[in-house]
């Protein structure tokens, strides 16, 4: 089955005072995978904060309050709503960063829409209709995960019932994909393929390497890998990038094996920014792409 032509024009989105979109900066959404503490999320958005000083990147502060999809029941989630909120809330109102963080009720999407900038719809719930229409309801835009079990070109679908049901704009998310058991693989096919769908891409770089299930109990990952993923995918042409990054990974309640070490982040990033300056200098992805 073909999709559309790769169109020459994406539909920007709004996130906060940033686009997202043609001929804009890279949009980086990066944090903590969970909220822990004021002190580490504020020593993260220092590092983030100081990379948004440069024109050709804007930065959206990334942490969730709750981990619902825990491999074990017996695993750490977070602070809850309330409080995760009122951290969120401290580190706009800090940093003046944008922030997002994932909802997994409808009944969440309005209170989260109060402070985030941002919503993201986790990958595990790419389908589901009613929380995504709630939602594109609260006029904020919304990171779609790509399901792990979803062709990308299905996510029209997805897009189709945030546009319905609000005005503030939809960005679908690559973030790997189901191969075997313990492991998930990136099909790079899948990102001119969503944007061929005329919204923004964003590619998941760290847990692209989780290893689903490894981890007696828990994710496991391979955080080498990222920076090799992030290059292909910034050098394929996408419009935004998602990390997690802790000052000790290891020592994150969770996926803190495909985290980048915070004193590493800014290199990473740097380097990326040299491979799309290089990419946009002879122009835009276009052309044809073929899906089957």
């Amino acid at each position: 089955m073909s999709t559309p032509e790769i169109p020459r024009g994406v539909r920007t989105v709004s996130v906060g005072p940033y686009q997202c979109g043609d001929d804009q900066p890279l949009m980086l959404i990066a944090g903590p995978c969970v909220l822990q503490s004021d002190a580490i999320s504020s020593q993260i958005a220092e590092v983030l904060t100081r990379i948004n000083e440069r024109d050709d990147v804007n930065v959206v502060f990334k942490a969730s309050f709750d981990k619902a999809n825990r491999t074990s029941a017996a695993a750490i989630r977070g602070p809850g709503m309330a409080e995760g909120l009122e951290m969120l809330g401290r580190i706009a109102n800090q940093t003046g960063l944008p922030v997002t963080t994932d909802i997994h009720l409808p009944d969440q999407a309005a209170a989260v829409a109060e402070v985030c900038d941002l919503l993201q719809i986790p990958a595990f719930l790419a389908r589901q209709t009613d929380l995504i229409v709630a939602a594109a309801k609260t006029g904020r835009p919304l990171n779609v995960k790509k399901g792990q079990f979803m062709a990308p070109e299905d996510m029209r679908y997805v897009v189709d019932k945030a546009t319905a049901a609000g005005n503030g704009g939809v960005m679908l998310c690559e973030r790997g994909t189901f191969f075997g058991y313990g492991r998930l693989v990136n099909d790079m096919q899948s990102l001119p393929i969503m944007r061929s769908l005329g919204v923004p891409v964003v590619f998941d770089a760290t847990h692209s390497v989780q290893r689903p299930g490894s981890g007696q109990g828990s994710t496991g990952g391979n955080r080498e890998m990222v920076e090799p993923l992030a290059r292909a995918a910034v050098a394929i042409g996408i419009d935004a990038i998602f990390f997690e990054t802790h000052p000790e990974p290891d020592s994150s309640p969770s996926d803190g094996a495909n985290m980048v070490p915070l004193g590493r982040f800014e290199g990473l990033v740097d380097r990326l920014l040299q491979i799309r300056h290089t990419i946009n200098s002879v122009g835009q992805l276009n052309g044809t792409a073929q899906a089957s």
